[in-house]
């Protein structure tokens, strides 16, 4: 107003920092954690940005960098975050406590943080080497006290498998979007999980009929060569690490060479995932052929989808890390035929379990997955009849029947 005199420098400040203090969230980098986790497994690791994390805490990037110096920072205290929740949670479950009270605090911190957890699954190994080793201590405690419990339920000299089995099938609710309820969801994985944990992997569960697999590709062209020479160096290094120097020096090329056959390196990867997409595709087909009902087809499907992963390690693992990074156009028909797989599983499980509605069958197929991955890596992939049938036991048992 005209006559009133200029506020001082200081009363500026205070008038103008004033109100931004109030407001401010006391919890503000939990905020920002949580969206970032939410970025990251969304996007990737690579593909995520510090200006999207920012945009969805509703501060600007400059605000975030004085929580966190750099998107690494970031991204290792989310890696870190879900780990220590599951901890203080297993912390307030008294020792000795029944399996199902230990499955249960599990679950509900999952569950909780759904859409932020994928981070360690697939893009922890894009950590530092101090910090995935402290990822794994504490991963560490988390199987030591499930498999304790899981000894306890089944004195078994396999506790630990099954224990990474539940967990497994607890953590496959951070893979995916199927819309359920969250009671609904806790209640289903703590039941599958329990199952799993009390299933006997070394009574085996083969498929009625042998697993049948499509032959391994054998390259015969140059832009088959590149494929099958990249598969390799994605599962080691990840995607964003390789180059493409490395790609083209193990196949004997320059690296202007590549762009003959493929338009870039994403291509490259774009074709690994298809690759997967269609070798699992023909194995189903395959061993669905001649299966007698829901129930023996439920088990062909699991005996299969264990027998896939097992043979084509490296390629599935390429196709379930790196999915997120690949282009909308790209990323498409990947993501169709990813639906019209568990479209399958979902209706033979629903024809097995009737009293099951459609979000309950996607869930525990899933969870079903999950356990695959976490016993695969318990089992460090090594490939021998047992551990298929070990494994497909196990993930029957994540499905009920």
């Amino acid at each position: 107003m005209i006559g009133m005199a200029p506020a001082s420098p200081s009363a500026r400040s205070a008038t103008t920092a004033g109100p931004a203090a109030a407001t401010r969230p006391r919890n503000r980098r939990q905020l920002i954690v949580g969206a970032a986790g939410r970025v990251f497994s969304e996007r990737g690791y690579h593909r995520a940005s510090m200006e999207e994390v920012a945009a969805g805490v509703g501060i600007s990037a400059a605000a975030l960098y004085r929580h966190f110096p750099n998107k690494y920072a970031l991204f290792a205290e989310c890696a870190h975050v879900m780990v220590d929740g599951l901890v203080a949670a297993l912390d307030e479950v008294p020792p000795g406590a029944p399996l199902t009270d230990v499955l249960t605090a599990l679950t509900r911190v999952t569950v909780a943080h759904r859409a932020s957890g994928g981070v360690y699954r697939w893009e922890a190994r894009y950590l530092n080497r101090e910090d995935r080793r402290r990822l794994a201590v504490k991963f560490g405690r988390l199987v030591e006290r499930v498999d304790e419990a899981v000894q306890r339920e089944l004195p078994l000299s396999d506790g630990r498998l099954r224990a990474m089995a539940a967990l497994g099938a607890i953590g496959s609710i951070t893979m995916h979007r199927t819309t359920i309820a969250q009671r609904r969801a806790e209640s289903l994985l703590v039941a599958s999980a329990l199952r799993v944990a009390t299933t006997d992997p070394a009574a085996g569960r083969p498929a009625a009929h042998p697993v049948e697999l499509p032959a391994r590709p054998v390259p015969r062209t140059r832009r088959e060569e590149i494929l099958a020479a990249s598969v390799p160096l994605f599962a080691r290094n990840g995607f964003a690490s390789v180059t493409n120097g490395q790609i083209a020096q193990a196949v004997g090329l320059t690296p202007s060479a590549l762009y003959r056959h493929y338009p870039g390196k994403i291509d490259i990867l774009a074709a690994a995932c298809l690759q997967a997409a269609g070798l699992l595709a023909q194995g189903v087909e395959r061993n669905l052929h001649e299966v007698s009902g829901p129930h023996e087809a439920v088990v062909a499907l699991a005996a299969t989808y264990v027998a896939y992963s097992f043979e084509y390690t490296e390629l599935n693992s390429v196709a379930e890390a790196e999915l997120v990074g690949l282009p909308a156009e790209l990323r498409r028909p990947l993501v169709l035929a990813q639906r019209k797989h568990i479209a399958v599983w979902e209706r033979q499980l629903r024809l097995a379990r009737p009293e099951l509605d459609p979000a309950q069958a996607r869930v525990l197929v899933h969870a079903g997955f999950g356990a695959v991955v976490e016993t695969g890596r318990r089992l460090r992939w090594r490939d021998s009849p047992g551990h298929r049938e070990s494994v497909t036991a196990l993930v029957v048992g994540t499905l009920g029947l």
